[in-house]
């Protein structure tokens, strides 16, 4: 498996004709994260980078909602607001920030489910609390 510049597994994440799904917005996200973290370094808390990153994004224009309470579906039925994803950019790449000295699987396991349970396609996960550099995952569902 491949890893891209930014350590994300290229293989998971292609769309059609072999690029990556939203790969402009996703790499301008990305962008304004680790902006963020040369900025900040480790040691926040996750809303402080949040803050900042949502700063970086109204600088870039990137268009995103904050909080944002998305439902699940399960089956035929839908559970409305269940849970809160840290940033929906473009109503397209759900975004989930972290502030932990390193991910885990069970960080990932939730962006996946989040991404299963929404119908949307593209999920990025950002941890700030790295000491050496800025740990993102780029996921597809």
């Amino acid at each position: 498996m491949k890893k891209n510049h930014h350590g994300c597994s290229r293989n998971d994440t292609k769309g059609k004709m072999g690029q990556l799904l939203h790969e402009k917005l996703t790499f301008r996200i990305i962008g304004a994260a680790q902006e963020v973290y040369h900025q900040l370094g480790a040691g926040y808390l996750e809303s402080v980078y949040e803050d900042a990153l949502c700063y970086e994004l109204d600088l870039t224009r990137i268009p995103f909602r904050r909080q944002v309470d998305l439902d699940v579906r399960y089956k035929d039925a839908l559970f409305k607001g269940r849970f809160r994803a840290d940033l929906l950019v473009d109503e397209k790449v759900l975004i989930e920030n972290k502030a932990i000295r390193n991910l885990t699987s069970q960080d990932e396991g939730q962006l996946i489910n989040y991404l299963k349970t929404t119908g949307l396609r593209v999920g990025l996960l950002f941890n700030f609390g790295a000491s050496n550099r800025l740990q993102v995952l780029r996921r597809i569902f």
